[in-house]
């Protein structure tokens, strides 16, 4: 179980649900290229394991991407994943402001503004995935089930 030294807003959702879960600090650059790929080695567990949490435009409505690192986000497909026509990356501002994170730190849980959000069902397979624990540097690792219960999330397949 995580310590509430992490003091994230992502942990403290996870702490107050009462969610099996655990920390994972690691130093890597936010400018590293590959970055999913140089965090996964630096943490020791294969890249499928890792997902980034991207922010989107769907038909102008923010909306949350949960995908694997190993992959890219398939734009057309969360736009049907979220019922709407044409998604695009989100400004990074936009994204920062709604969420209330700095890129290389974006959390599926704990954002400022709940944001709809998908999550790519190749999480379905695992017994445990990882995600941003809210800043640079930490990842917290739980069960797929519980990341989609807390954020309410559909699963779809939204990888490329």
């Amino acid at each position: 179980m995580a310590k509430k030294a992490a003091g994230t807003p992502a942990t403290a959702v996870l702490i107050s649900a009462k969610v099996a879960h655990d920390l994972h600090p690691y130093e890597v650059s936010p400018d590293a290229p590959n970055y999913g790929a140089v965090v996964a080695a630096a943490l020791g567990v294969p890249p499928a394991l890792l997902f980034k949490t991207l922010i989107a435009e769907v038909d102008g409505r923010l909306t949350v991407a949960v995908v694997p690192v190993t992959g890219e986000l398939d734009l057309k497909a969360l736009a049907a994943a979220a019922g709407g026509k044409k998604a695009a990356l989100a400004d990074r501002a936009a994204a920062e402001r709604s969420s209330g994170y700095v890129r290389g730190g974006i959390s599926p849980l704990g954002q400022r503004k709940r944001l709809p959000t998908v999550i790519d069902d190749s999480a379905q397979e695992l017994s445990s995935m990882y995600v941003s624990a809210g800043r640079r540097g930490l990842q917290v690792s739980l069960a797929p089930a519980d990341l989609i219960r807390l954020t309410d999330g559909a699963v779809a397949r939204i990888r490329t």
